[in-house]
Protein backbone atom coordinates (compact mmCIF):
# COMPACT_ATOMS: atom_id res chain seq x y z
CA UNK A 1 0.00 0.00 0.00
CA UNK A 2 1.57 3.58 -0.51
CA UNK A 3 2.41 5.73 2.13
CA UNK A 4 0.05 8.31 1.35
CA UNK A 5 -2.76 5.98 1.01
CA UNK A 6 -2.19 4.33 4.30
CA UNK A 7 -1.88 7.89 6.12
CA UNK A 8 -5.12 8.35 4.64
CA UNK A 9 -6.38 4.88 5.70
CA UNK A 10 -5.18 5.58 9.40
CA UNK A 11 -6.64 8.68 9.88
CA UNK A 12 -9.97 8.04 8.54
CA UNK A 13 -9.56 4.91 11.27
CA UNK A 14 -8.77 7.70 13.59
CA UNK A 15 -11.82 9.82 13.56
CA UNK A 16 -14.47 6.29 14.04
CA UNK A 17 -15.12 6.98 17.59
CA UNK A 18 -17.66 5.08 18.47
CA UNK A 19 -17.76 2.13 20.18
CA UNK A 20 -17.95 -1.08 19.18
CA UNK A 21 -21.08 -3.32 19.09
CA UNK A 22 -18.90 -5.98 21.32
CA UNK A 23 -18.70 -3.39 23.94
CA UNK A 24 -22.43 -2.01 24.01
CA UNK A 25 -23.78 -4.82 26.14
CA UNK A 26 -20.95 -4.42 28.61
CA UNK A 27 -21.60 -0.71 28.53
CA UNK A 28 -25.17 -0.92 29.04
CA UNK A 29 -24.86 -3.86 32.22
CA UNK A 30 -21.72 -1.39 34.11
CA UNK A 31 -24.47 1.11 33.66
CA UNK A 32 -27.47 -1.02 35.00
CA UNK A 33 -24.61 -2.68 38.18
CA UNK A 34 -23.59 1.55 39.00
CA UNK A 35 -27.60 2.21 39.55
CA UNK A 36 -28.92 -0.90 40.88
CA UNK A 37 -25.64 -2.28 43.24
CA UNK A 38 -23.01 0.40 43.46
CA UNK A 39 -25.22 3.72 44.16
CA UNK A 40 -26.92 1.47 47.09
CA UNK A 41 -23.86 0.34 48.15
CA UNK A 42 -21.95 3.44 48.52
CA UNK A 43 -24.60 4.82 50.68
CA UNK A 44 -24.58 2.09 52.99
CA UNK A 45 -20.79 2.07 53.23
CA UNK A 46 -20.48 5.75 54.36
CA UNK A 47 -23.61 5.58 56.56
CA UNK A 48 -20.93 2.75 58.27
CA UNK A 49 -18.44 4.75 58.36
CA UNK A 50 -19.72 7.72 59.84
CA UNK A 51 -18.09 8.75 63.52
CA UNK A 52 -15.58 6.08 62.94
CA UNK A 53 -12.93 6.87 65.84
CA UNK A 54 -9.78 5.69 63.93
CA UNK A 55 -10.21 7.14 60.06
CA UNK A 56 -7.14 4.59 59.16
CA UNK A 57 -9.37 1.76 59.26
CA UNK A 58 -12.33 0.48 58.24
CA UNK A 59 -15.83 0.78 60.61
CA UNK A 60 -17.58 -2.65 61.46
CA UNK A 61 -19.03 -3.75 58.55
CA UNK A 62 -17.95 -1.55 55.70
CA UNK A 63 -15.55 -3.90 54.10
CA UNK A 64 -17.99 -6.71 54.58
CA UNK A 65 -20.34 -4.32 52.41
CA UNK A 66 -17.85 -3.05 49.78
CA UNK A 67 -16.71 -7.04 49.27
CA UNK A 68 -20.22 -8.09 49.02
CA UNK A 69 -20.58 -5.63 46.04
CA UNK A 70 -17.29 -6.83 44.46
CA UNK A 71 -18.01 -10.38 44.59
CA UNK A 72 -21.14 -9.40 42.81
CA UNK A 73 -19.52 -7.68 39.99
CA UNK A 74 -17.13 -10.84 39.37
CA UNK A 75 -20.40 -13.23 39.77
CA UNK A 76 -22.11 -11.16 36.26
CA UNK A 77 -18.90 -10.53 34.84
CA UNK A 78 -18.01 -6.80 35.43
CA UNK A 79 -13.96 -7.09 36.15
CA UNK A 80 -10.64 -5.82 35.00
CA UNK A 81 -12.00 -3.95 32.30
CA UNK A 82 -9.09 -1.98 32.06
CA UNK A 83 -6.73 -5.40 30.91
CA UNK A 84 -6.05 -5.50 27.08
CA UNK A 85 -5.47 -8.72 27.54
CA UNK A 86 -8.57 -11.19 27.42
CA UNK A 87 -7.61 -13.76 29.79
CA UNK A 88 -7.50 -11.34 32.40
CA UNK A 89 -9.30 -8.81 31.52
CA UNK A 90 -12.29 -8.00 28.85
CA UNK A 91 -9.85 -7.50 26.10
CA UNK A 92 -11.34 -3.86 25.70
CA UNK A 93 -9.86 -1.29 23.08
CA UNK A 94 -8.91 1.93 24.90
CA UNK A 95 -11.66 3.63 23.04
CA UNK A 96 -14.17 1.07 24.20
CA UNK A 97 -12.99 1.43 27.98
CA UNK A 98 -13.22 5.53 27.60
CA UNK A 99 -16.96 4.76 27.00
CA UNK A 100 -17.29 2.87 30.62
CA UNK A 101 -14.84 4.47 32.79
CA UNK A 102 -16.96 7.63 32.09
CA UNK A 103 -19.53 5.87 33.80
CA UNK A 104 -17.49 4.47 36.40
CA UNK A 105 -16.22 7.94 36.80
CA UNK A 106 -19.85 9.44 38.43
CA UNK A 107 -19.19 7.10 41.38
CA UNK A 108 -16.08 7.12 42.82
CA UNK A 109 -16.54 3.38 44.83
CA UNK A 110 -17.58 2.16 41.00
CA UNK A 111 -14.32 1.25 39.91
CA UNK A 112 -13.23 -0.01 43.43
CA UNK A 113 -15.73 -2.16 42.96
CA UNK A 114 -15.06 -3.40 39.65
CA UNK A 115 -11.42 -3.77 40.58
CA UNK A 116 -10.96 -1.03 37.71
CA UNK A 117 -9.12 1.52 39.96
CA UNK A 118 -6.23 3.30 39.99
CA UNK A 119 -3.03 3.01 41.41
CA UNK A 120 -3.89 -0.62 41.12
CA UNK A 121 -4.73 -0.46 37.52
CA UNK A 122 -1.61 1.00 36.23
CA UNK A 123 0.30 -1.75 38.60
CA UNK A 124 -1.06 -4.47 37.33
CA UNK A 125 -0.69 -3.64 33.56
CA UNK A 126 3.16 -3.66 34.78
CA UNK A 127 3.04 -6.67 36.60
CA UNK A 128 1.18 -8.36 33.57
CA UNK A 129 3.18 -6.71 30.98
CA UNK A 130 6.54 -7.47 32.56
CA UNK A 131 6.47 -8.97 35.81
CA UNK A 132 7.90 -12.60 36.04
CA UNK A 133 6.27 -15.23 36.67
CA UNK A 134 6.74 -15.80 40.13
CA UNK A 135 5.97 -11.53 40.91
CA UNK A 136 2.75 -12.56 38.71
CA UNK A 137 1.78 -15.43 41.10
CA UNK A 138 2.89 -13.51 44.25
CA UNK A 139 1.57 -9.89 43.32
CA UNK A 140 -0.47 -9.76 40.18
CA UNK A 141 -2.72 -12.73 41.04
CA UNK A 142 -4.10 -11.30 44.14
CA UNK A 143 -4.73 -8.02 42.40
CA UNK A 144 -6.17 -9.31 39.89
CA UNK A 145 -8.39 -10.86 42.58
CA UNK A 146 -9.66 -7.94 44.24
CA UNK A 147 -7.82 -9.00 47.28
CA UNK A 148 -4.79 -6.76 47.94
CA UNK A 149 -4.58 -3.10 47.04
CA UNK A 150 -1.05 -1.06 45.76
CA UNK A 151 0.83 2.03 45.37
CA UNK A 152 2.95 3.53 43.10
CA UNK A 153 6.01 5.16 44.91
CA UNK A 154 7.85 8.00 42.54
CA UNK A 155 7.30 11.35 43.98
CA UNK A 156 10.02 12.57 45.86
CA UNK A 157 9.77 15.84 48.55
CA UNK A 158 12.97 18.65 48.09
CA UNK A 159 12.79 18.22 44.15
CA UNK A 160 10.71 18.69 41.00
CA UNK A 161 9.48 15.10 40.19
CA UNK A 162 7.55 16.45 37.34
CA UNK A 163 11.40 15.28 35.66
CA UNK A 164 11.57 12.01 36.59
CA UNK A 165 15.50 12.23 35.67
CA UNK A 166 15.52 14.05 39.65
CA UNK A 167 14.25 10.99 41.29
CA UNK A 168 17.18 10.32 43.84
CA UNK A 169 15.91 7.39 46.29
CA UNK A 170 19.04 5.46 45.84
CA UNK A 171 19.15 1.83 45.53
CA UNK A 172 22.57 -0.07 46.11
CA UNK A 173 22.82 -3.74 45.26
CA UNK A 174 24.82 -5.34 48.19
CA UNK A 175 24.89 -8.97 47.38
CA UNK A 176 21.49 -10.70 46.25
CA UNK A 177 19.65 -7.57 48.16
CA UNK A 178 18.84 -4.21 46.84
CA UNK A 179 19.11 -1.27 49.83
CA UNK A 180 16.96 1.38 49.36
CA UNK A 181 17.46 4.66 51.17
CA UNK A 182 15.45 7.78 50.69
CA UNK A 183 11.89 9.21 51.00
CA UNK A 184 8.72 9.42 49.16
CA UNK A 185 5.44 11.38 49.30
CA UNK A 186 1.73 11.84 48.11
CA UNK A 187 1.89 8.06 47.94
CA UNK A 188 -1.56 7.02 46.93
CA UNK A 189 -3.30 4.13 48.68
CA UNK A 190 -0.21 3.74 51.11
CA UNK A 191 -2.34 4.22 54.16
CA UNK A 192 -5.02 2.02 53.29
CA UNK A 193 -4.56 -1.23 55.54
CA UNK A 194 -5.35 -3.48 52.48
CA UNK A 195 -2.17 -1.99 50.37
CA UNK A 196 0.10 -4.80 50.14
CA UNK A 197 2.71 -4.27 47.53
CA UNK A 198 4.34 -0.67 46.09
CA UNK A 199 6.14 -0.73 42.78
CA UNK A 200 8.90 1.50 43.57
CA UNK A 201 10.91 4.55 41.56
CA UNK A 202 14.64 4.30 42.36
CA UNK A 203 17.85 5.42 41.28
CA UNK A 204 19.97 2.18 41.00
CA UNK A 205 22.75 3.99 37.86
CA UNK A 206 24.08 7.56 38.96
CA UNK A 207 26.39 7.20 36.16
CA UNK A 208 24.30 5.85 33.38
CA UNK A 209 22.62 7.88 30.62
CA UNK A 210 20.10 10.03 32.41
CA UNK A 211 17.04 7.75 31.16
CA UNK A 212 18.96 4.50 32.61
CA UNK A 213 19.49 5.55 35.54
CA UNK A 214 16.04 4.81 37.60
CA UNK A 215 14.88 1.39 38.15
CA UNK A 216 11.53 0.40 39.79
CA UNK A 217 11.04 -2.51 42.51
CA UNK A 218 8.93 -4.18 44.25
CA UNK A 219 8.66 -3.20 47.64
CA UNK A 220 6.15 -5.41 50.39
CA UNK A 221 4.07 -3.54 53.25
CA UNK A 222 4.19 -3.59 55.57
CA UNK A 223 8.11 -3.86 55.57
CA UNK A 224 11.23 -3.40 57.66
CA UNK A 225 12.88 0.14 57.50
CA UNK A 226 9.87 1.39 55.51
CA UNK A 227 7.92 3.87 57.81
CA UNK A 228 4.68 5.71 56.98
CA UNK A 229 5.56 9.28 58.60
CA UNK A 230 2.15 10.61 58.04
CA UNK A 231 -0.47 11.38 55.52
CA UNK A 232 0.13 14.22 53.57
CA UNK A 233 -3.24 16.59 53.30
CA UNK A 234 -5.29 17.76 50.24
CA UNK A 235 -7.10 20.99 51.10
CA UNK A 236 -6.65 19.77 54.49
CA UNK A 237 -8.25 16.88 54.20
CA UNK A 238 -6.09 13.42 54.70
CA UNK A 239 -8.21 11.36 52.50
CA UNK A 240 -8.34 8.52 54.70
CA UNK A 241 -7.93 5.56 54.76
CA UNK A 242 -6.79 5.57 50.94
CA UNK A 243 -4.18 8.35 52.18
CA UNK A 244 -1.60 10.16 50.43
CA UNK A 245 1.81 8.84 52.90
CA UNK A 246 5.23 10.42 53.41
CA UNK A 247 7.18 7.40 53.37
CA UNK A 248 10.94 6.65 54.48
CA UNK A 249 12.88 4.37 53.89
CA UNK A 250 15.75 3.03 55.72
CA UNK A 251 18.07 0.19 54.61
CA UNK A 252 15.14 -1.32 53.44
CA UNK A 253 16.68 -4.84 51.60
CA UNK A 254 14.53 -6.70 49.13
CA UNK A 255 15.70 -9.50 47.39
CA UNK A 256 17.10 -8.78 44.05
CA UNK A 257 14.51 -10.56 42.07
CA UNK A 258 11.83 -7.77 42.92
CA UNK A 259 13.52 -5.58 40.36
CA UNK A 260 11.31 -5.44 37.58
CA UNK A 261 12.19 -6.28 33.73
CA UNK A 262 16.10 -5.31 34.87
CA UNK A 263 18.26 -2.88 36.26
CA UNK A 264 17.87 1.08 34.46
CA UNK A 265 14.61 0.21 33.04
CA UNK A 266 12.56 2.27 35.00
CA UNK A 267 11.50 5.02 32.20
CA UNK A 268 10.48 2.24 30.25
CA UNK A 269 8.25 0.84 32.56
CA UNK A 270 6.98 4.37 33.08
CA UNK A 271 5.95 5.02 29.73
CA UNK A 272 3.86 1.70 29.96
CA UNK A 273 1.84 2.44 32.77
CA UNK A 274 1.81 6.64 32.61
CA UNK A 275 0.30 6.63 29.13
CA UNK A 276 -3.23 4.46 30.00
CA UNK A 277 -3.34 5.79 33.58
CA UNK A 278 -3.32 9.22 32.34
CA UNK A 279 -5.67 8.79 29.66
CA UNK A 280 -8.05 6.68 32.27
CA UNK A 281 -7.87 9.42 35.01
CA UNK A 282 -9.27 12.11 32.13
CA UNK A 283 -11.61 8.93 31.20
CA UNK A 284 -13.20 9.44 34.62
CA UNK A 285 -12.91 13.02 34.84
CA UNK A 286 -15.59 12.95 32.25
CA UNK A 287 -17.81 11.43 34.77
CA UNK A 288 -16.91 13.10 37.41
CA UNK A 289 -18.05 16.74 34.98
CA UNK A 290 -21.32 15.18 34.03
CA UNK A 291 -22.19 14.84 38.07
CA UNK A 292 -21.20 17.99 38.62
CA UNK A 293 -23.61 19.16 35.53
CA UNK A 294 -26.13 17.31 36.88
CA UNK A 295 -26.16 18.55 39.99
CA UNK A 296 -26.01 22.13 38.88
CA UNK A 297 -28.96 22.10 37.08
CA UNK A 298 -30.72 19.97 39.48
CA UNK A 299 -30.05 22.94 42.04
CA UNK A 300 -30.50 25.66 39.45
CA UNK A 301 -34.38 24.85 38.68
CA UNK A 302 -35.35 23.84 42.41
CA UNK A 303 -34.57 26.83 44.30
CA UNK A 304 -35.32 29.89 44.30
CA UNK A 305 -34.22 33.59 44.66
CA UNK A 306 -35.70 37.07 43.85
CA UNK A 307 -38.87 35.83 43.12
CA UNK A 308 -37.11 33.68 40.13
CA UNK A 309 -35.38 29.61 39.76
CA UNK A 310 -31.68 30.21 40.58
CA UNK A 311 -30.86 28.97 36.08
CA UNK A 312 -32.48 32.10 35.09
CA UNK A 313 -30.58 34.82 37.16
CA UNK A 314 -27.42 36.70 35.89
CA UNK A 315 -25.89 34.43 33.34
CA UNK A 316 -26.70 31.08 34.73
CA UNK A 317 -28.11 29.21 31.66
CA UNK A 318 -25.17 30.58 29.64
CA UNK A 319 -22.61 28.70 32.50
CA UNK A 320 -25.11 25.40 32.35
CA UNK A 321 -25.05 25.91 28.54
CA UNK A 322 -21.05 26.28 28.52
CA UNK A 323 -20.46 23.31 31.15
CA UNK A 324 -22.32 20.95 28.20
CA UNK A 325 -20.02 22.10 25.51
CA UNK A 326 -16.97 22.16 26.85
CA UNK A 327 -18.06 18.34 28.10
CA UNK A 328 -18.70 17.07 24.66
CA UNK A 329 -15.12 18.89 23.48
CA UNK A 330 -13.52 16.78 26.55
CA UNK A 331 -15.04 14.15 25.62
CA UNK A 332 -14.01 14.03 21.50
CA UNK A 333 -10.63 15.43 23.13
CA UNK A 334 -10.59 11.43 25.38
CA UNK A 335 -12.21 9.50 23.00
CA UNK A 336 -9.59 10.77 20.21
CA UNK A 337 -6.69 9.83 22.58
CA UNK A 338 -7.88 6.49 23.00
CA UNK A 339 -8.05 6.18 19.47
CA UNK A 340 -4.98 6.94 19.15
CA UNK A 341 -3.80 4.47 21.40
CA UNK A 342 -5.59 1.91 19.44
CA UNK A 343 -4.25 2.81 16.06
CA UNK A 344 -1.11 3.79 16.89
CA UNK A 345 0.40 2.89 20.04
CA UNK A 346 0.94 4.50 23.63
CA UNK A 347 4.32 6.04 22.50
CA UNK A 348 3.17 7.52 19.52
CA UNK A 349 -0.56 8.72 21.13
CA UNK A 350 2.01 11.04 23.30
CA UNK A 351 0.70 13.89 22.23
CA UNK A 352 -2.94 13.27 21.68
CA UNK A 353 -2.94 11.78 25.57
CA UNK A 354 -1.12 14.89 26.65
CA UNK A 355 -3.92 17.07 25.29
CA UNK A 356 -6.24 15.10 27.11
CA UNK A 357 -4.31 15.54 30.28
CA UNK A 358 -3.76 19.31 30.17
CA UNK A 359 -7.01 20.08 29.26
CA UNK A 360 -9.67 17.94 30.87
CA UNK A 361 -8.72 18.34 34.94
CA UNK A 362 -8.67 21.95 34.67
CA UNK A 363 -11.82 22.25 32.63
CA UNK A 364 -13.53 19.84 34.94
CA UNK A 365 -12.50 22.07 37.75
CA UNK A 366 -14.20 24.96 36.08
CA UNK A 367 -17.58 22.97 35.65
CA UNK A 368 -17.18 21.78 39.57
CA UNK A 369 -16.41 25.32 40.96
CA UNK A 370 -19.92 26.47 38.69
CA UNK A 371 -21.88 23.80 40.77
CA UNK A 372 -20.39 24.58 43.86
CA UNK A 373 -21.50 28.60 43.23
CA UNK A 374 -25.07 27.30 42.16
CA UNK A 375 -25.14 25.73 45.75
CA UNK A 376 -24.06 28.82 47.78
CA UNK A 377 -22.58 27.79 51.11
CA UNK A 378 -23.90 24.37 50.64
CA UNK A 379 -21.35 23.78 47.60
CA UNK A 380 -18.08 23.69 49.85
CA UNK A 381 -19.80 21.40 52.60
CA UNK A 382 -20.12 17.67 53.75
CA UNK A 383 -24.12 17.99 52.45
CA UNK A 384 -22.74 17.77 48.97
CA UNK A 385 -19.61 16.25 46.82
CA UNK A 386 -18.93 18.80 45.19
CA UNK A 387 -15.88 20.00 47.75
CA UNK A 388 -14.59 16.26 47.56
CA UNK A 389 -14.67 16.44 43.73
CA UNK A 390 -13.13 19.46 43.72
CA UNK A 391 -10.06 18.78 45.25
CA UNK A 392 -9.60 15.02 43.58
CA UNK A 393 -9.72 17.25 39.90
CA UNK A 394 -7.44 20.20 41.08
CA UNK A 395 -5.18 17.39 42.68
CA UNK A 396 -5.25 15.73 39.00
CA UNK A 397 -3.73 18.80 37.60
CA UNK A 398 -0.30 17.76 39.44
CA UNK A 399 -0.78 13.88 39.14
CA UNK A 400 0.83 12.39 36.60
CA UNK A 401 2.42 15.46 35.42
CA UNK A 402 1.73 18.58 35.63
CA UNK A 403 -0.22 20.41 33.57
CA UNK A 404 2.86 22.40 32.48
CA UNK A 405 4.88 19.35 31.35
CA UNK A 406 1.88 18.34 29.06
CA UNK A 407 1.47 21.58 27.37
CA UNK A 408 5.30 21.29 26.71
CA UNK A 409 5.11 17.72 25.19
CA UNK A 410 2.24 19.83 22.82
CA UNK A 411 4.06 22.64 22.36
CA UNK A 412 7.17 20.81 21.36
CA UNK A 413 5.34 18.89 18.84
CA UNK A 414 3.67 21.50 17.01
CA UNK A 415 6.97 23.66 16.71
CA UNK A 416 8.64 20.82 15.30
CA UNK A 417 6.47 20.74 12.55
CA UNK A 418 7.34 24.12 11.40
CA UNK A 419 11.60 23.99 12.21
CA UNK A 420 13.26 23.68 8.82
CA UNK A 421 10.41 23.98 6.93
CA UNK A 422 9.65 26.40 4.52
CA UNK A 423 6.17 29.26 4.58
CA UNK A 424 3.68 27.59 2.86
CA UNK A 425 3.40 30.09 -0.78
CA UNK A 426 -0.57 29.75 -0.46
CA UNK A 427 -0.46 30.87 3.15
CA UNK A 428 2.15 33.70 2.56
CA UNK A 429 -0.28 35.38 -0.29
CA UNK A 430 -3.24 35.84 2.06
CA UNK A 431 -1.68 37.41 4.80
CA UNK A 432 0.15 40.05 2.75
CA UNK A 433 -2.95 40.89 1.12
Amino acid sequence: MPDSQHAADSSADMNDLRMSEAARPLYDHVRKFIKETVNPMSEEFHRLGEGKKDIWSYAPGQLECLEKAKDEAKKQGLWNFFLPDAETGEGLKNLDYAYIAAELGKNPMASETMNCSAPDTGNMEVLERVGTPAQKEIWLKPLLEGKIRSAFAMTEPGLPSSDAKNVSMSAVLEGDEWVLNGEKFYISGAGDPRCKIMITMVKTSPNAEPHKQQSQILVPLPYPGVTIVGPMHVFGDPDAPHGHMHLRFENVRVPKENMLLGEGRGFEISQLRLGPGRIHHCMRSIGQAERALDLMVRRGISREAFGRPLVKLGGNTEIISRARIEIEAMRMIVLKAAKAMDVLGNKEARVWISMAKAMIPERVCQIIDQAIQMYGAAGVSQWTPLAQMYTSQRTLRLADGPDEVHHMVIGRAEIRKYEGGEEDPALASIWRK
